[in-house]
């Protein structure tokens, strides 16, 4: 029996934790951009570890429209641009999967100077999880925020366009 979730039929025992309100925490959202939403990992052992995640349901590139693609590419960049300062990155990892979560999105992983396997996939680097605190999760995705609010007003007065007040 194949189950349909979202017009797209995977198999009977596997859903869109996406689609579903189950993936991820609604209080680890940085920001809500255009096509996706950005997420803080709930696992920080690499510092800054954000999910970017597709609003709509697609599983492929390929299911995205060329203007779609080009926006998806823009948000990645723009976040993990951000994370690359917020978190004085030497270098971004990306990863867009989808075969254990069959729905888009990108883990942005930014490599810090203090990396403990700076070679390493983070998959790879066997660690115990890193959950941050409540006040520590509130101070993380805060700091995301307000420099991803920043960075996104200047790109747009640098696009002639003037940025939103709300």
């Amino acid at each position: 029996m194949r189950l349909f979730v979202c017009g797209w039929a995977y198999n009977d025992t596997v859903t869109c934790k996406v689609c579903a309100g189950e993936w991820p925490a609604k209080d680890h959202k940085i920001a809500e951009l255009g096509l996706t939403v950005a997420y803080l990992h709930n696992d920080q052992f690499f510092t800054g570890w954000t999910v970017l995640v597709l609003k709509r349901h697609a599983t492929e590139l390929f299911d995205l429209t060329r203007e779609e693609r080009r926006q998806l590419i823009e948000e990645v960049t723009e976040v993990s641009r951000t994370l690359a300062v917020v978190f004085d990155a030497v270098k971004i990892n990306y990863e867009l999967l989808g075969n254990q979560l069959p729905h888009i999105h990108w883990h942005i992983i930014p490599r810090l100077a203090d990396d403990p396997a700076p070679r390493e996939a983070v998959w790879t680097v066997k660690h115990d999880p890193k959950r941050l605190s409540p006040h520590e999760l509130r101070e993380r995705v805060s700091h995301i925020q307000k420099h991803l609010s920043i960075r996104r007003g200047t790109e747009n007065s640098q696009h002639g366009h003037v940025p939103s007040k709300t």
